[in-house]
């Protein structure tokens, strides 16, 4: 693999392709999502994060015959067992109602007697055409707050704050976040073994 490549960014999700092709660049990737070059999303059907980011990224490059990057990450509630955990983007439903996925967040917890503690989990995968698919993963620990906070971030962020901090992932600039985030820390970890730093 060069450090002067372009990768294929297996989502849909324009948030992600921001904060993933943000760092990339840093390092001489340029990026191209999965929606770009045309390539539909795959059902998840693996049970972890894991599987379902390897699913994504596989897919993407042997459609593609370039790396490929993807990630499955979520909310993880004490409270509800670690739910939504995987299922987090099928909470918002065919249409990506995030705030009725918080809303849910907010009144099962509130149904299950707390508490709000709460983790973001991420798990990047990395394709290969040929090669082994490499993994890592970030975690962000924090709770979960209501009503919903910020107009930046996407997905649960209006709603997380991390541990240490009162504002939600919302609140934050992109650098802010990145700095903290579960994709962020995930991100570190592969950049620090695939490009040494």
């Amino acid at each position: 693999m060069t450090r002067n490549s372009d990768w294929l960014v297996a989502t849909h999700n324009a948030g992600k392709i921001k904060e993933i092709a943000a760092r990339l660049a840093r390092h001489g990737i340029s990026v191209t999502s999965a929606a770009d070059a045309g390539l539909p999303e795959p059902d998840e059907t693996g049970d972890s994060f894991a599987a379902n980011a390897a699913l994504k990224a596989e897919a993407a490059a042997n459609a593609s015959g370039r790396p490929a990057l993807a990630d499955d990450s979520g909310l993880s509630v004490a409270a509800l067992d670690g739910a939504p955990g995987i299922h987090s983007a099928r909470w918002a439903g065919p249409e990506k109602d995030f705030l009725s996925a918080m809303k849910r967040v907010h009144e099962e917890i509130l149904q299950a007697g707390g508490p709000a503690d709460a983790a973001f989990v991420c798990v990047l995968a990395l394709a290969e055409p040929g090669k082994p698919t490499r993994f890592w993963e970030g975690r962000v620990e924090g709770r979960i707050v209501w009503p919903p906070r910020g107009e930046a971030g996407f997905g649960y962020d209006p709603v997380f704050v991390p541990d240490g901090y009162d504002r939600t992932f919302a609140e934050m600039t992109l650098e802010e976040k990145q700095a903290l985030s579960h994709r962020g820390r995930a991100l570190d970890a592969m950049i620090r073994e695939v490009f040494g730093g």
